[in-house]
């Protein structure tokens, strides 16, 4: 039976076996090519275990629908972007992978020629829709398949949108929690005068080590230490897929995804100057505050990749940043790569030729919670309590509720990819910020 939930706003995910396997797979590669007339797919998977055989699946399934396959093997969901837009031949692609989520979890991001993300309004709901309705099509001929090693394009991309002769010696501690990203990152700084130290970077999707959400800071708690103990210059983690990134300072201590954005995008406006960045509402006040000094443009985005990539394409964006540590470049056929913020990271440091530690501190203004997780059952009734108790705030439902004080702000949303409510709140002060993390907590788990 469909579980009709494993479609997302954004992608598909799941549970393997329970809610995603190989037989629903089948039925999804065949909608992806109905729906979308595609003749030629180009199809890679993260190292989760249950990757290998879906992705198999998906390929017989894309070939019964009449379209060939061209395989990628393991990559990086920023890969799968690169691909569609790199390769003229493509004209659709997708990747197995459940990002950060726990490795009982699997899915599918699906996207279209020239790196257009396939999002739930765009074309998911009409994929179950296909498949709920039975009217799936096999085609009198069968597609072909074929294989392409696609890293030697990808680097050379990523570093033609670098200064690669300013990068110097660096030490740079990489955990990618038995994700993808350590073993990539490897091949993007292969000729650079990085030292890489790896921590957990062999692909096991059994994640033995930690989960590979590196915005949860338990799963820092190793890096910070290696770093420390290997006087790094920089500490970098990577999410299972690789799309995304957090950073660790030289003293251990981790730098929050807004401040990282920050960093980056004073970077950028000083190339191209009044360019238009955005960033989602949950990023910390230094953004906007970051942009203007510094003769941005700005817009304010809903949290999900394809909806970014869509609202980037509209407005010219050349950069977002999220709070989750997604960065997104025009440039790069608006991806969020992880690798390539880690090379503006790098570029950025060896121009300052200063701590990584004393470049943030100059963004580190406010005082932010980070992203506080909460299982509730109807995570619909739970917001409304609390916009009737805030309603003196300045509110915005553009994503979740916004509510906004003069010393003190808060996000709540539901999540798209878990059955959790996400709670994030900046403060002027550590003590209001605490003392609000208390109030609204309260509130959440109370039974009311």
């Amino acid at each position: 039976m469909l579980d009709e939930e494993i479609f997302k706003s954004y992608d598909i995910r799941g549970i393997y076996p329970k809610t995603i396997n190989e037989e629903l797979t089948k039925k999804i590669g065949l909608a992806f090519v109905n729906l979308f007339n595609l003749k030629r797919v180009g199809v890679g998977r993260d190292g989760r275990i249950s990757s290998k055989p879906l992705e198999k699946a998906l390929i017989q399934s894309i070939k019964e629908a009449g379209a060939d396959t061209v395989q990628f093997d393991i990559i990086s969901t920023d890969m799968i972007y690169f691909a569609s837009a790199y390769y003229k031949d493509l004209d659709g692609a997708v990747i197995v992978t459940a990002s950060h989520n726990p490795k009982d979890n699997n899915g599918f991001k699906f996207i279209l020629k020239n790196a257009i993300a396939v999002s739930g309004e765009e074309g998911l709901y009409k994929m179950r829709d296909l498949i709920k309705k039975d009217k799936l099509k096999v085609a009198d001929k069968e597609g072909k398949e074929f294989s392409r090693e696609i890293y030697n394009d990808y680097v050379r991309k990523l570093l033609s949108l670098i200064d690669v002769e300013k990068i110097k010696p660096l030490k740079v501690v990489v955990d990618a929690g038995n994700g993808v990203g350590g073993f990539i990152f490897e091949k993007v700084i292969k000729g650079l005068p990085i030292k890489m130290i790896p921590l957990y970077c062999d692909i096991d999707g059994n994640f033995p080590n930690h989960q590979p959400s590196p915005i949860e800071e338990k799963n820092l708690i190793d890096l910070k230490k290696k770093v420390t103990v290997e006087k790094a210059d920089l500490g970098i983690a990577f999410d299972g897929d690789g799309d995304r990134i957090f950073l660790v300072d030289e003293k251990g201590q981790s730098i929050s995804a807004t401040i990282t954005g920050a960093m980056i995008i004073k970077k950028m406006l000083k190339k191209k100057p009044g360019a238009k960045i955005l960033y989602n509402l949950i990023c910390g006040w230094i953004v906007p505050e970051i942009i203007k000094a510094n003769g941005g443009t700005s817009s304010i985005t809903k949290v999900g990749h394809s909806l970014i990539k869509e609202q980037m394409r509209k407005e010219d964006g050349l950069f977002t940043c999220e709070h989750s540590g997604h960065y997104y470049f025009r440039d790069l056929y608006y991806a969020d790569s992880g690798m390539l913020a880690s090379l503006v990271i790098l570029n950025l440091l060896s121009e300052e030729n200063r701590p990584i530690s004393k470049i943030a501190a100059e963004y580190n203004k406010y005082y932010l919670s980070g992203e506080i997780n909460y299982e509730v059952d109807n995570q619909k009734q739970k917001i409304a309590e609390i916009k009737k108790i805030y309603n003196d705030g300045r509110q915005s439902e553009l994503d979740g509720l916004s509510v906004e004080y003069r010393n003190w702000r808060f996000n709540i949303r539901p999540s798209n990819t878990e059955p959790l409510l996400r709670l994030n709140i900046e403060a002027k002060s550590k003590k209001l910020m605490e003392e609000k993390i208390k109030e609204i907590s309260k509130l959440i788990k109370s039974d009311k």
